[in-house]
């Protein structure tokens, strides 16, 4: 049996002189950007992220059922369409999964139509965040063969079994984890991968998870609602699973020798929940000895883990703030984080000696434009080497779209839908429209 896991192209046209291309896979909100590359012609140096859930399922799935597996990411190989398509007629895949999430979807959509006129033969999942509101509507409108909900190594073994229809959550526990193989990598672009925040990043780079899931219940998350949960509402229970030591460190050993990375960015839902995983990792990058980054938040870790982190090679975290505004953050977002504490660790990771880069959202529903001023404000109050500012992207599975359709939702007590709210898909999209309509209002 052949198998594809494809991460296919998504070029969203041109803007003035700019072209202009999607990330999906690994992406936990998906969006258009300009890029350096033209289709067929791959330049480096824009955000590209490592499809991870498909990558750890390729993998498990070659091992599980001893089929033909490949990984095709064309995003990260600037393919073509034709040149996707022209794949797909030279090789007959009996089974190929697409990861789709709101942003993407209508591009995905007619993808699948195609993949599907072109091999009316082969089964099509679908995986990712668009199933968990979806995948009834998916599976009636489409040529589509299955469904799965959450992250899907288990639910891929089901289908190649036979499974159709919906493919509801079965997650791995965290033994199943480290004992599972490690993710693949499409060779053909496997040193393409790049995100250049926080400072200091070193290519050829290798993104990594040493860990899945997060307790927290911020109102826009996608991934710990849609894929390493099931918890659309923020009312239930969200669960951690870390990968161990051992398989961190067997697995960092074979990437840097196969691939050549010169620098480890650990790209967590939240990478420091903990001291004693954060010192595990710690003592594993001294044993790897590459410059290593992270996904963090302020508060989850002791002062002295922050030092022992760089002591052990981390150059530089990415924090999540959301909003400088803390009712905004404890009453609409419920990130729970103190944003005072939050500036104290700032000025001591700088002390440290390590970069930081910062992540803010606009246009959180019932946000008033005081409220993103205090932002911009909080922003300029902190000595950030970086920061990204984006409008707040409504993708379907989380708490934020569960609002649309009811309305109010008890643990966001601060979150209403005003006239002025924009639901869009595409945070880069909604804070380039929240720009312009500021701007004609001078």
């Amino acid at each position: 049996m052949r198998v594809l896991f494809a991460n296919p192209p998504w070029w969203a046209g041109r803007r003035g002189p700019r072209l202009y291309a999607g990330v999906r896979a690994g992406s936990r909100w998906p969006f258009t950007q300009p890029v350096r590359s033209e289709p067929d012609r791959f330049r480096f140096g824009d955000y590209l992220p490592v499809p991870f859930f498909m990558g750890y399922a390729a993998s498990y799935v070659r091992r599980a059922t001893g089929a033909e597996v490949a990984l095709r990411d064309s995003i990260a190989r600037r393919e073509s369409e034709a040149r996707f398509y022209a794949h797909l007629r030279e090789v007959l895949y009996d089974v190929v999964f697409i990861e789709s999430a709101t942003p993407s979807y209508e591009v995905d959509r007619r993808v699948i139509r195609e993949i599907h006129r072109i091999r009316p033969e082969t089964r099509i999942a679908v995986t990712g965040p668009i199933t968990a509101t979806r995948a009834e509507q998916i599976l009636a409108e489409e040529p589509v063969h299955a469904c799965i909900r959450g992250e899907y190594e288990k639910g891929a073994v089901r289908v190649l079994e036979g499974a159709t229809g919906i493919v509801d959550h079965e997650l791995l526990t965290e033994d199943e984890m480290n004992r599972a193989p490690f993710p693949e990598f499409d060779p053909a672009c496997a040193t393409h991968y790049w995100d250049s925040n926080p400072r200091g990043q070193v290519a050829p780079q290798a993104q990594v998870f040493s860990s899945r899931g997060c307790p927290y219940k911020c109102i826009f998350c996608v991934w710990p609602a849609t894929m390493t949960g099931n918890d659309p509402d923020g009312s239930g229970r969200r669960t951690v699973r870390h990968y161990s030591a051992e398989y961190m460190e067997a697995f960092l050993r074979e990437i840097v020798e196969r691939y050549g990375f010169r620098c480890i960015y650990f790209d967590d839902d939240t990478f420091n929940l903990g001291d004693r995983h954060v010192l595990a990792m710690c003592e594993v990058m001294e044993r790897i000895g590459l410059p290593w980054s992270a996904m963090c938040r302020a508060d989850t870790i002791r002062l002295d883990t922050w030092a022992r982190m760089r002591e052990a090679g981390c150059f530089g975290v990415k924090l999540g703030f959301e909003s400088g505004n803390q009712w905004v953050v404890d009453h609409i977002v419920q990130k729970r984080l103190d944003l005072e504490r939050a500036r104290e660790v700032v000025h001591e990771l700088k002390r440290l000696g390590m970069t930081v880069h910062g992540t803010f959202t606009y246009g959180l529903p019932g946000e008033t434009r005081e409220q993103m001023a205090d932002t911009r404000r909080y922003i300029a109050s902190l000595p950030l080497d970086s920061y990204q500012e984006s409008g707040t992207a409504e993708i379907e599975g989380t708490p934020l779209h569960r609002l649309r359709a009811e309305g109010h939702l008890p643990r966001y007590d601060g979150a209403r839908l005003s006239e002025d709210y924009e639901p869009l898909a595409d945070g880069k999209e909604k804070l380039r429209r929240m720009i312009g309509i500021a701007e004609r209002a001078r």
